[in-house]
């Protein structure tokens, strides 16, 4: 009889589920050119469930349009209808809090910041296989008593910057072999100091490209800024963000998730196009311990990492401990 109950309460939880992602109709949201639609039930299982995980990490889409999604336990590899078709679980692919990907000679790769496991780690998207390890450079000569990379991206030769945004906020360069080059940026509120150097991408907005960093934590409020690609400061971007967590670039346009529950649009000008997804609700902002069946469609809770598809669509993930990604089709 026990057996039987039990039985019957896993069924009806997974009844529940397919029911409220049956009824869960699409959302609209943003404005203008920047207006969005959600997909109810992107990426979960056909149960319902999200398969994934607890999600701390990043998005990035491979050429084909596949979505790669980083997870506590792996990477998962997406099709655009939602569907998981490979992963790369354990070893070296738990953790990975920031991705990027980059076209190479011989196939794309994955880039990963692994803020637990202290490394940045190069691999190629199809196969799995590890190119390259980015451990703590002892050749900086820096005594460090912490080393927890939370953000990673890559210049056109190659070079490699890796940002140590959960210790000492130093930004760490190193060549396409990964070579230490050199290292900038210390940890504090002034001008020119980061304050949790969260994110990072390349800024392809502007000739020649720049790096786009994300100060999450810098007060007042978080904003972004830019430094040249030798680690000299250009200035401030924007500020009064809250918690910008990560920034993805597409033309002329950069989606920045923000950790309160909400996605930031800008333009070239650094002008706010369109906000998605706002949490109205401050109980459930920066709030990672909200379950799959308290999600609100179009409504984020902990946005972390953002990914544009060619289309203009956006894969967005959550800061979640059930593992949540969305998809945002662009309304023509």
């Amino acid at each position: 009889m026990k057996r039987l109950l039990i039985c019957a309460a896993v069924m009806f939880g997974v009844s529940q589920a397919i029911f409220a992602a049956e009824k869960a109709q699409p959302v609209r949201m943003g404005s203008g050119i920047m207006t969005f639609d959600t997909v109810p039930g992107w990426g979960l299982s056909p149960e319902g469930k999200s398969s994934i995980g607890p999600t701390h990490g990043g998005v990035v889409v491979d050429k084909a349009g596949n979505i790669y999604t980083s997870a506590d336990q792996g990477v998962f590899v997406f099709s655009p209808d939602g569907k998981v078709i490979r992963r790369f679980l354990e070893g070296d692919y738990t953790r990975l809090h920031d991705m990027k990907i980059r076209v190479e000679e011989d196939g794309e790769y994955i880039y990963g910041a692994r803020n637990a496991n202290a490394e940045g780690i190069k691999f190629n998207a199809e196969t799995g296989a590890v190119a390259l390890k980015l451990p703590f450079p002892k050749e900086s000569g820096l005594d460090l008593k912490q080393f927890s990379p939370t953000a990673i991206t890559v210049a056109p030769n190659g070079d490699i910057f890796l940002s140590d945004g959960y210790a000492s906020n130093h930004i760490f360069k190193f060549d396409k072999t990964g070579k230490y080059l050199m290292h900038f940026g210390t940890k504090g509120n002034d001008l020119k100091q980061f304050n949790t150097a969260h994110g990072m991408t390349l800024d392809t907005r502007y000739e020649p490209p720049r790096l786009l960093i994300c100060d999450r934590n810098h007060e007042p409020k978080g904003r972004l800024l830019h430094y040249s690609l030798d680690g000299e400061f250009i200035g401030e971007v924007i500020t009064g963000l809250g918690m910008p967590t990560s920034a993805s670039v597409q033309g002329d346009y950069v989606s920045v998730p923000d950790l309160h529950g909400r996605l930031v649009i800008l333009d070239k000008n650094n002008t706010i196009m369109a906000v998605l997804g706002h949490n109205p609700d401050p109980s459930k902002r920066v709030n990672y311990n909200i379950p799959q069946d308290q999600w609100i469609e179009g409504i984020f809770s902990g946005t972390h990492g953002s990914y544009w598809d060619k289309d203009g669509n956006l894969y967005v993930q959550d800061w979640n401990v059930s593992g949540r990604i969305m998809k945002l089709v662009r309304v023509k």
